[in-house]
């Protein structure tokens, strides 16, 4: 019978020199950083990695060949990681998130934002979430807020990025890869909807109900035990029922928050039609400039990767590696290429942390990584 501990123990000798030898070879790796800088030399060299990946793929053999593959590759990347550190420093991108971070500055009270749809909406809810005395603009698209803040318009713009229930807003995902911002802050927004109809409509009159599509996905449950309901999909909840109230049609409702009730001289004739109970939205806020806050505990990045197999687990590694929870991924196609993405990334971190900032002057310098975009580094309430 084996004895697994002296097994283990074997493990352990040989997982010392392991260590021994990787030292070691980041040593070199040092001194070959110095020979590119002096000669003005890539980093990279493919030819070499493809040299290397032969020899030892044909040492190993067959049954070991993609284990050895994997290996090398990630020795690779952490080697050539280390070379750029030491010959290009902190890329641009981490000095700039030092240097916002360093700024030690308080996240304002008062502040011109825009947001889509009109008062009673969610969006409106969450900035008032936010701030303490906003001006809110509102606009009718979610890509008018983007441009308001991208012109200058509104220095802060507030954003439907994720629903429990109905998942990602797709359309801002999308929005994302066009325009140029900053995540400031985020809000998990409590989503309670009612169905509002004008005075003295009762639920058996109703025949057709507007409201966000994203809204109606969240109300599946409501559609189903009324089939005799039709969907009407509108651009938000609060215009919608704005809409409503200045309806004469006594077929018509809408699903929106109990606030339009009040504003809109609405009935509530249908209490919490959502399909779940503990229903939230994650808004965003977002700015022209980097804005960093001592609160900061969240990071959001955007990046394209070669269309290769390994290339998406090669990064979420490099997380994993220095203990780092990626709270959400999200992939969006890119207009224009097929079968090419670019993905989001949002993880938990602190804009001090050393092992982050390291990680994104890597990924910021990588030339392996087609796009990489810095989204924030922010606090979420």
């Amino acid at each position: 019978m084996i004895d697994l501990k002296n097994v283990r123990n074997e493990i352990d000798a040989i997982d010392e020199e392991l260590v021994k030898l990787f030292l070691k070879r980041l040593e070199v790796t040092a001194q070959v950083a110095a020979s590119k800088r002096e000669r003005g030399a890539p980093i990279t060299d493919p030819a070499r990695e493809r040299e290397i990946i032969s020899r030892v793929t044909a040492e190993v053999g067959p049954e070991y060949e993609n284990g050895a593959r994997l290996f090398f590759t990630t020795l690779f990347s952490i080697s050539k990681a280390r070379q750029r550190l030491l010959i290009k420093g902190d890329s641009p991108m981490v000095k700039s998130v030092r240097a916002a971070a360093a700024e030690g500055r308080r996240f304002p009270t008062r502040a011109f934002v825009a947001c889509c749809g009109a008062e009673g909406s969610y969006a409106q809810q969450a900035t008032a979430q936010m701030f303490a005395a906003p001006t809110i603009m509102y606009f009718n698209a979610f890509e008018k807020v983007f441009e308001a803040v991208e012109k200058g318009l509104c220095p802060y713009g507030i954003l439907p990025i994720e629903n429990s229930a109905a998942g990602s807003v797709a359309a801002v995902y999308d929005l994302m890869l066009k325009h140029k911002f900053h995540i400031a802050r985020a809000l998990r927004l409590k989503i309670d909807h009612v169905l509002l109809a004008p005075r003295g409509v009762k639920l058996e009159d109703v025949r057709e109900v507007a409201s966000h599509p994203h809204a109606i996905a969240q109300c599946k449950r409501f559609f189903l035990e009324h089939p005799q309901i039709r969907e009407r999909p509108a651009s938000n909840t609060a215009v919608a029922a704005k809409e409503v109230a200045a309806s004469e049609r006594r077929d018509l409702a809408v699903i929106a928050s109990r606030a339009c009730a009040e504003l809109y001289g609405l009935d509530v004739i249908a209490e919490g039609v959502q399909d779940a109970a503990f229903n939230y939205t994650r808004f965003i806020c977002i700015s022209k400039d980097m804005e960093i806050y001592p609160d900061a505990s969240k990071f959001s990045i955007m990046l394209s990767l070669p269309h290769r197999p390994g290339a998406l687990n090669a990064i979420i590694s490099k997380f994993a590696s220095i203990d780092v929870n990626l709270t959400k991924l999200e992939s969006r196609p890119i207009p224009g290429m097929d079968f090419e993405f670019r993905f989001t990334f949002d993880f938990e971190a602190s804009p001090t942390d050393a092992g982050v900032l390291c990680l994104l002057s890597e990924l910021a310098s990588d030339p392996e990584i087609e796009h990489f975009d810095f989204l924030g580094a922010y606090a979420e309430k």
